[in-house]
């Protein structure tokens, strides 16, 4: 590099690059060595992989999967996980694709829905919605400026809201063993269970550095510990499997049912929604602009596209991840090196099924303890969204209407099950509160009177830069908190 070219990359770099760290890590194009990437890719991973997998194991454990078959989705999640990621930086034919720093994983916020779909009708079920709902991603995509007036923020808090309810069930049941287990509710389970939260939030608020960087890798680890001792951890699905291993097609085979596919179809449209809060935020605080139409449609084109592919090949419904836009905005860093080496690392993980099964033998307990924290904070991010101006009245009426009606038909079994009623409306809106509360927030939306302009959400031209509300908009933003790495206030107003 000469003089005049270090000058010019220098002043890109922000003002805490050290003298140790090439400015080419903070330019999109930049070409640093492998001794400067590769340790951030694997701090984009280990912030990451807990993520990616923890879904994984939450529908493998609904469907009723056995060990090696959920060892395999494991393997699938991040087999998809690191493909998805290597295509948002370098788009497919130059059109699928965002072109953008940001790491995709499986999203808690299809399990609530995955679940419900797989206890009532198996995996199957769930990769026939998850095909047609890649599908509807790119529908999305290709119709997102009238459809994304559907979605301002007080419908997205009151959905968000609704998310993070929806979850709390499915931690405590981890934590008390796993519905099902023949020990759930013992107080071994509870014990590890507390430790696990325990060591999470000590490591999240009290440490500093890549101990809350990685709070949640960390405190899963010293609750692992803890169940080891306690002798509750089988190892008895490790040794047989393989080495490495190629995805298989159809795994789980496939079936097509109408009340999954809708149910499935509306959390595609939210994670698309999510997505453009994460594209803006990492956009925004780390290169200094907006994103940009086509770098939003590329990324919602690229997600549903690998949903669709990935649900041939057992994998999950992927999206962007806001603990790693955290990273991306905190460090700055943008280099395609360091997120093609992280996709890289995820790919082969996801090719050796001997990882997978050793993953897969973290106690249901542990897991629980260690998402806990983070389901709570989904919701505590529904809460910011809607009161971020000021919680209006509309805006109460919306989200307590909605959420009421659509969390108290799920609690109460049966209630859409009765004479008279169809069995695909039991099936497509008594399974899942999020569903119900999505539509109902819609439609009061539109129809309920507003003064305050509370149905705004911005234009969208396709050739001009355009401006998402990354923290409005990301449902995993409590995620990046969690890992101390939250985005900054001047990446939020956009």
């Amino acid at each position: 590099m000469t003089p005049a070219q270090d000058l010019k990359a220098s002043k890109k770099a922000p003002a805490s690059a050290s003298a140790g760290e090439p400015a080419s890590l903070f330019e999109r194009e930049g070409k640093p060595s492998p001794k400067y990437f590769v340790p951030l890719a694997l701090q984009h991973v280990m912030a990451a992989i807990i993520g990616i997998i923890t879904p994984a194991m939450i529908v493998g454990n609904a469907c009723g999967l056995p060990s090696e078959d959920s060892a395999m989705l494991i393997q699938a999640a991040m087999l998809f996980s690191g493909i998805v990621t290597l295509l948002q930086a370098h788009p497919l034919f130059g059109r699928v694709g965002s072109g953008l720093p940001v790491i995709t994983g499986a999203s808690f916020a299809f399990v609530p829905v995955l679940n419900s779909i797989g206890a009532a009708d198996g995996i199957a079920a769930v990769i026939g919605a998850q095909f047609v709902g890649g599908f509807v991603a790119m529908a999305f995509a290709l119709f997102l400026k009238p459809l994304r007036k559907l979605f301002p923020p007080v419908v997205m808090g009151t959905v968000v809201f609704c998310i993070g309810l929806s979850l709390y069930s499915v931690a405590v049941g981890y934590m008390a063993g796993g519905n099902g287990a023949a020990d759930f509710g013992s107080a071994q389970n509870w014990i590890v269970a507390l430790v696990t939260l325990a060591f999470c939030i000590f490591f999240g608020n009290f440490c500093k550095g890549v101990l809350k960087l990685g709070s949640l890798l960390f405190g899963l680890l010293a609750g692992y510990v803890v169940a080891l001792v306690l002798g509750m951890v089988d190892f008895g699905g490790i040794a047989g499997a393989a080495w490495v291993s190629l995805p298989r097609f159809l795994p789980f085979g496939i079936e097509f049912r109408p009340d999954a596919i809708v149910s499935l179809g509306s959390m595609f449209i939210i994670a698309a929604v999510e997505m453009m809060g994460d594209f803006s935020a990492t956009t925004s605080g780390a290169m200094d602009r907006e994103p940009r139409f086509k770098e939003i449609k590329g990324g919602i084109l690229c997600e549903g596209f690998a949903s669709t592919v990935g649900a041939l090949f057992g994998g999950l419904p992927t999206s962007t991840f806001a603990q790693n836009v955290g990273i991306t905005t905190s460090t700055r860093v943008v280099s395609k090196r360091v997120f093609a080496c992280a996709a890289g690392i995820l790919i082969v993980a996801g090719l050796m099924p001997k990882f997978a099964a050793v993953l897969n033998t973290i106690p249901m307990a542990v897991i629980g303890g260690a998402t806990l924290t983070v389901f709570g904070s989904i919701t505590v991010t529904g809460i910011r969204i809607l009161t971020r101006d000021g919680l209006s009245a509309r805006k109460g009426t919306i989200a307590g209407t909605s959420i009421a009606l659509g969390m108290g038909i799920s609690m109460v079994s049966g209630a859409l099950a009765g004479p008279g009623i169809p069995a695909w409306v039991t099936s497509i809106f008594g399974g899942s509160a999020i569903v119900v509360t999505t539509l109902m927030a819609i439609v009061l939306n539109l129809v309920l009177p507003d003064p305050d302009g509370e149905r705004a959400v911005g234009a969208v031209e396709e050739d001009e830069m355009i401006g998402i509300d990354g923290a409005d908009l990301a449902i995993d933003e409590h995620e990046a908190a969690l890992h101390g790495a939250a985005v900054p206030a001047e990446s939020k107003a956009v």
